[in-house]
């Protein structure tokens, strides 16, 4: 199974925190699956700096630790000219950002699933398919 895991997933891997995160254990069962290699992962080019972005504003201390933590995972970054055309096409269509669509043209141009714990996002994509709502994600899919 290929996922491609948005920052709204990956953040909750560094601040697993019920109270703050919703189905913050449900996105630890997603990172157990990539290290025991029941799935991969193949990320957009922008994904470490947004997570890191979004850790720097909530919880500072964290952000550096989390870059290395991160970046240890090595996973694959997908940056040809097909996920970008298709990221602009799709922000164009949905009328979100380019940042948000990437994570999606990725799943739709590698044969992935995009995991979401963004709503607002799903809501619009979702008949566009390869994208799962976190709460939803299972490795059965």
């Amino acid at each position: 199974m290929k996922l491609v895991i948005d920052a709204s997933v990956a953040v909750k891997w560094i601040l697993p925190e019920p109270a703050r995160e919703a189905n913050a254990e449900r996105a630890l069962d997603v990172l157990r699956a990539l290290g025991r290699g029941d799935a991969a992962a193949i990320q957009p080019p922008h994904w470490l700096a947004e997570v890191v972005a979004v850790l720097a504003r909530l919880r500072p201390a964290a952000a550096a630790k989390a870059v290395d933590l991160l970046d240890a995972m090595e996973f694959p970054v997908a940056a040809d000219a097909a996920v970008y055309k298709r990221a602009s096409d799709l922000a164009a269509r949905l009328g979100q950002h380019v940042f948000d669509t990437l994570y999606h043209a990725v799943a739709l141009e590698h044969d992935a699933t995009l995991v979401t714990a963004d709503a607002r996002y799903l809501r619009k994509a979702a008949p566009l398919g390869r994208i799962v709502a976190l709460a939803d994600w299972s490795l059965a899919r």
